[in-house]
């Protein structure tokens, strides 16, 4: 065989740095956040709960107003405020038949409790200082306000109400305030299921999971019993046993919630624990706590995250659902579902009452949803090709 001499030249200073990868290593951690930020829905998610967090624990400290503080000279006011203009001076008849006059910016400066009954006119007539009066007429349908002459005041304005962005409702309570008390317990709600997902679900699923056989069978059993019974009945037996309120539904949670997860768990434990790593954990003397928690359950965290974005909205709509038929929070303690069932009197003449509240439980869970679809491909390792 011939030889071949090969001639190598020596690698120089400038052209070993060209040779150097210029990109910081790609950790999973970073892959999996940047392909989370490629879908705006996911991004757009965490920003909606990362603000409603925000909001429910320093709306209420900045706010005037207390969740429970009411005021039935301002009930019912909207979020609009329809003022008649007399004088350069703006006057609102409140759903209560209290005057109220307004500053041009919106904000509430002053009410007339001391008024005037003219049954002969049919009015009520309010002094509003400077020696001049104004009545609220009966003859016209619906009733208006008059100047001293009777004369009907038609110039109007309307006003962005400053004191209460939201409104308030049937006590005059402040709306935004109690909203954002009401955040405060679905996000409690939101954080008691994930424990609950995380600490019994997890460990029950991926110990009958590992464990199999007769184990196996038995844990399954337990979980369909319990989950043939329906959560509402869950709450209503605890009501006996404790008290109505948030507590019976946070122990229903925390005894019944996490059936779900535990399925999810085991099928994954399944599939995982013939796999070689698990089998070389078992060859040097790993225990069987030690291959559960520090193998299987590690490998299946992608699934566990995305399975627990997607329960607590769920978690979150049964503590509103509860609360709306009734088994929730107490008076004068509020949450989304009180905030519902409460406008429902009032809904065709006040549906501000009934639209800020639901439209913010419907965001809160198209925002968990978001954010589980984005983790779930994020998470995926045949999302990456």
């Amino acid at each position: 065989m011939q030889n071949t001499a090969l001639n190598f030249d020596k690698l120089l200073p400038e052209a070993r740095a060209q040779e150097q990868i210029a990109a910081a290593p790609l950790t999973y951690a970073r892959d999996v956040w940047f392909r989370f930020r490629q879908r705006p829905t996911a991004l757009a998610g965490l920003v909606i709960i990362a603000l409603l967090l925000l909001a429910a624990v320093f709306g209420p400290m900045l706010s005037p107003h207390d969740y429970k503080e009411q005021s039935l000279t301002y009930a019912n006011l909207g979020p609009a405020l329809t003022t008649t203009v007399y004088n350069n001076r703006y006057f609102l008849m409140t759903p209560a038949l209290k005057l109220v006059e307004c500053d041009p910016s919106g904000r509430l400066l002053r009410s007339w409790d001391d008024t005037t009954e003219d049954m002969m006119a049919q009015k009520t007539v309010y002094d509003i200082g400077d020696g001049e009066t104004l009545a609220l007429s009966y003859k016209i349908k619906p009733a208006r306000l008059v100047d001293a002459d009777g004369v009907e005041l038609t110039e109007t304005k309307t006003l962005f109400n400053r004191v209460y962005p939201m409104g308030t409702d049937m006590l005059g309570r402040d709306l935004l305030v109690r909203l954002l008390c009401g955040a405060q317990i679905s996000l409690m709600i939101a954080f008691i299921a994930m424990l609950v997902n995380l600490v019994i679900g997890v460990l029950y699923g991926g110990i009958s999971g590992y464990l199999g056989g007769m184990a196996d069978a038995v844990m399954m059993r337990v979980v369909e019993i319990i989950s043939t019974i329906p959560l509402t009945l869950y709450v209503i037996m605890i009501m006996v046993v404790i008290s109505s309120g948030l507590v019976s539904i946070i122990v229903a949670l925390g005894l019944v919630y996490w059936v779900g997860m535990a399925r999810v768990v085991r099928g994954q434990v399944l599939s995982l624990k013939q796999q070689e790593f698990v089998l070389a954990a078992r060859t040097i003397g790993a225990s069987t706590w030690e291959i559960l928690i520090r193998h299987l359950i590690p490998n299946t965290m992608g699934t566990i995250i995305v399975n627990m974005t997607m329960l607590i909205p769920s978690a979150i709509f049964v503590e509103a659902f509860m609360s709306f038929i009734g088994l929730g929070v107490a008076a004068p303690m509020t949450s989304w579902g009180t905030l519902c069932d409460d406008a429902l009197e009032g809904m065709r003449s006040f549906p501000h009452q009934l639209l800020f509240p639901a439209l913010t439980l419907c965001l809160t869970m198209f925002a968990f949803n978001f954010i589980g679809d984005g983790l779930r491909d994020a998470l995926d390792p045949r999302m990456r090709e």
